[in-house]
């Protein structure tokens, strides 16, 4: 398997500045984790963008649509601010011919005690066994775009029981 992975930004890849006493977007994650977990499988890690998702505009993730079309991977996993990460999973689930998982977390990856490197091992497990089609891995958990919301109140994502 050859895996593509697009990084975006969003509180996965929050880091935290003491005299700022504020969070901004550092460098990805997942290319140094993935190497230190010794994956046997290629990766090539593309940033996107650096931004949080509730900046997201509608040009941006046109152009994550467009990089993920352009791939010549058949697997593709997306790190992603969680606050959007729905809408663009909506706008990726037309492209019929790859396995497209979108993943972020709700504490940065800096922090010792996260949800990134889980998601993010959900994320790579799922991209390999699920059929074509685009999803989301949150919280141990797989969901199609059009059946999930973001509980922000409990923190995490859940299906739509509709």
């Amino acid at each position: 398997m050859e895996l593509a992975v697009f990084t975006t930004g969003g509180t996965i890849d929050k880091v935290y500045f003491d005299k700022k006493s504020d969070y901004e977007v550092g460098d990805a994650i997942v290319g140094p984790l993935l190497t230190s977990m010794g994956v046997s499988f290629d990766f090539k890690v593309e940033e996107l963008m650096k931004i949080d998702s509730l900046d997201m505009t509608p040009e941006q993730r046109a152009y994550i649509v467009e990089r993920v079309r352009a791939s010549s991977s058949r697997h593709v996993l997306i790190t992603h601010g969680t606050d959007g990460l729905i809408d663009t999973a909506k706008a990726l689930a037309d492209i019929a011919d790859k396995t497209i998982v979108l993943t972020g977390a709700l504490q940065p990856a800096a922090f010792a005690h996260n949800d990134a490197v889980f998601n993010i091992g959900c994320s790579v497990a799922a991209v390999q066994t699920l059929s074509a089609g685009t999803y989301i891995v949150m919280n141990g958990r797989v969901f199609t775009p059009d059946k999930v919301v973001k509980n922000r109140q409990a923190n995490r994502f859940e299906a739509v029981t509709t």
